[in-house]
């Protein structure tokens, strides 16, 4: 494996890899701690929640509204942010976002006292905020895809990926403590600053002034689709593995925002007496060996002899059939204790995705794969904004959580089957047609 820095002059088809050394190690953590600081960003609004709906007075469709803008703006910029790090870089791309984000998470408290529309601003800020994060997954899967061999992508990725759990982690134990302590404006700023930190440490220890410099010309080149960078999408999406992936992408990505944005509050009315430290850490605590497991299982696996697409389909068998279960059990149970019990296993074993599709989108087209991975995850987006209000609609219409479980189950289920169906993972843009990719 083979991490940045790197000059990026056009994007190649068959980047060289190299052995691990030390520099990677770093970077692997480095992006680990990137993700993390992703979803602490992305989370202070759902473990906000219920103290900001009291604040301001607002009903579960208003939170529903809230919660959901984020989706909005997050599917605008998955597909033009993969295009750009395929061309450029994906650190460039990251970092240039995670700044911009970082400032907002920080700034929206102070500005949300300057005005009497709330509602209004938080909206605008969520959806501004996913504008920012939608290009993080599509950059990190360019990166990795150009720099990570293929019996070493489902492990590599996994542990990039438990940042997303170590971070709900993080704010949820953290922000729980200083939601308590300080109010909801400092879960905010303990977010928006630590984000900062880790884009200076990044840009002053691993990168080299040069390194941090876009050329104008290829950024030029990298928001236009010139004659020699043109994805042939008529033959790419004629291809049934490449709809598969993308159907079970966006069908996970959706029941994951569905979960993370509505967990913190069905443990908070479900089990009012309990603390929001307990049920905002374990299932994202039990998600991370989980995340890592699924990874090495996957490569060791892969390098017993397995078929590539044998493994990708047992891991999201585990990814979306079995979480899908526990996310079942948990909206028919009266007991916290199993309540905490399904809730960590369904959350847990969703991690199994990571070594699933998300790692089959490499498999298939790495020399696109930031590009296409930004196509699933503008489905999910777009299906998470619909589901996220959804089950804000139905909790409200209904009250009753059990409707909420059954459209995660629903909506994981229709990924699986299409996966099963039609997955792959021998390569689809290795033939002339690609060649320019």
């Amino acid at each position: 494996m083979d991490l940045p820095g790197r000059p990026f002059p056009l994007p190649c088809p068959h980047p060289p890899l190299h052995p691990c050394r030390p520099e990677s190690r770093v970077w692997t953590v480095m992006l680990l701690l990137g993700t993390c600081l992703l979803y602490c960003a992305r989370v202070t609004v759902p473990i906000c929640a219920i103290a900001l709906s009291t604040h301001f007075d607002w009903d579960k469709k208003q939170s529903g509204i809230v919660l959901s803008s984020f989706f909005w703006g997050y599917c605008l910029t998955q597909i033009i942010g993969g295009h750009i790090s395929d061309q450029i870089g994906g650190e460039k791309v990251l970092l240039l976002s995670a700044s911009a984000w970082g400032f907002l998470t920080v700034l929206t408290p102070l500005l949300t006292h300057l005005t009497s529309a709330h509602l209004i601003f938080m909206t605008c800020s969520r959806f501004l905020m996913g504008l920012l994060q939608g290009v993080y997954f599509p950059s990190l899967a360019s990166l990795l895809s150009q720099k990570v061999r293929e019996s070493e992508r489902a492990f590599t990725y996994s542990t990039v990926g438990t940042g997303s759990q170590f971070g709900t982690l993080v704010i949820g134990g953290a922000g729980s403590l200083l939601l308590d302590w300080y109010g909801w404006e400092s879960v905010f700023y303990f977010s928006g600053l630590l984000t900062l930190l880790w884009v200076y440490c990044t840009c002053k220890y691993l990168l080299s002034e040069k390194e941090l410099i876009i050329p104008i010309d290829y950024l030029i080149r990298s928001l236009s689709i010139t004659k020699q960078t043109k994805v042939p999408w008529k033959q790419l999406f004629r291809k049934a593995p490449i709809w598969a992936v993308i159907i079970a992408q966006l069908c996970t990505a959706s029941t994951f925002f569905t979960l993370l944005s509505w967990l913190p509050t069905f443990f908070k009315e479900t089990f009012p007496e309990s603390k929001g430290w307990v049920f905002n850490v374990v299932p994202w605590l039990v998600a991370i060996p989980t995340s890592l497991f699924s990874g090495f299982l996957s490569d060791h696996l892969i390098n017993q002899g397995y078929k590539t697409i044998t493994v990708r389909k047992f891991m999201q068998v585990i990814g979306s059939g079995v979480s899908s279960i526990f996310a079942l059990c948990l909206g028919q149970t009266s007991s916290f204790c199993k309540a905490i019990v399904f809730a960590s296993a369904s959350v847990g074993l969703q991690t199994f995705n990571h070594s699933g599709i998300s790692v089959n989108v490499q498999d298939l087209a790495p020399s696109c794969a930031g590009l296409l991975f930004g196509v699933g995850n503008t489905g999910g987006a777009l299906l998470g904004v619909i589901c996220v209000y959804l089950a804000g609609h139905l909790i409200e219409t209904t009250g009753s959580w059990i409707s909420v479980f059954n459209l995660v189950a629903a909506v994981n289920s229709i990924g699986l089957c299409a996966f099963l169906m039609f997955g792959a993972a021998q390569r689809v843009d290795t033939d002339s047609a690609y060649m320019d990719l």
